[in-house]
């Protein structure tokens, strides 16, 4: 019997404040996602909030954590140098994963930019660069990251895994299971959205259900939903947990900035994972925990 692992769960921080941007920057869909900053999400997403969450999950010990993306806003070239910052201050490589999200690849000139600043974070174990799907092995655990950021036109927020990553996922579940290990799946898309999410869903979604459905995933985590959420998918022997993490700065009606908690124990066939959210009450000051359960039962 292994001894319990925690795995922390963090997403879509979008750190701010956001880099005076040059008039060349602005042009297509950075000028709506600049302007949007500046009359909301601005004033959403808060540093104070953020410092809070990252206190409070420090107080936690977890054994490692996992980022699901949007850590920019508008993938202006001075956003990535500080979030490169954030993140060492998280942890080192070994001790942080992140998978990229829609707002970390904003526009199509920015589409390495998460690979040249945050690449260390997002590589396998022992690879030489950074390619998805990764896999990295910690305690019991597989992490297996997934990248959904695509550049977008404006007002879309879709994301798509493409078909040399949904390829490949096969051979990652399938190695780590013969290896005994709980597969983790990073991903920043959920892998079905609500209809009123139609603007902001994964595209090929489908693809990666029927590949989950064959080879099978102890654990899906995301974020790009900014709530937390649960339902589960069909899996080859049993069904699938999937669990949203909320924004960790967002301060924004029902949706407090939070993060997830996974506690892990036991071995290949016989595992156990119990969730637990942790959320900001509204006086912004209190951490509480919102749910507990047991994944799976």
């Amino acid at each position: 019997m292994r001894p319990m692992f925690v795995l922390a769960h963090l997403s879509d921080p979008h750190l701010g404040p956001l880099p005076t941007p040059r008039l060349a920057e602005l042009m297509g869909k950075r000028a709506t996602g600049f302007l949007n900053w500046q009359r909301k999400r601005g004033l959403i997403h808060r540093a104070d909030l953020l410092a809070r969450i990252v206190a409070d999950l420090e107080a936690q010990a977890a054994d490692h954590i996992a980022v699901t993306g949007d850590l920019v806003n508008i993938s202006l070239t001075g956003e990535y140098a500080p979030a490169r910052a954030w993140l060492a201050a998280l942890g080192p490589p070994r001790d942080v994963t992140l998978v990229p999200g829609n707002h970390d690849v904003y526009v199509r000139a920015a589409a390495r930019h998460p690979q040249l600043y945050w690449g260390e974070y997002m590589r396998g174990d022992d690879a030489p660069e950074t390619a998805f799907p990764f896999v990295r092995r910690r305690g019991p655990l597989a992490l297996i990251g997934l990248s959904t950021a695509a550049p977008t036109a404006p007002f879309l927020a879709t994301g798509r895994l493409g078909r040399e990553q949904i390829a490949r996922l096969p051979e990652a579940l399938d190695r780590s299971n013969r290896e005994g290990l709980f597969r983790v799946v990073l991903i920043h898309h959920p892998p079905i959205s609500k209809p009123a999410r139609y603007l902001k869903r994964l595209l090929d979604g489908a693809d990666l259900r029927a590949a989950l459905a064959r080879h099978g995933a102890e654990l899906v985590i995301h974020g790009h939903d900014h709530a937390h959420s649960l339902i589960e998918l069909e899996g080859p022997q049993r069904r699938i947990p999937v669990v949203g993490a909320p924004s960790a700065s967002e301060a924004r009606g029902k949706h407090c900035a939070g993060y997830n908690l996974y506690r892990v124990e036991g071995g290949s066939g016989q595992w156990r994972c119990e969730a637990i959210w942790r959320s900001l009450a509204r006086d912004g000051d209190t951490m509480v925990e919102t749910k507990r359960i047991v994944l799976g039962d």
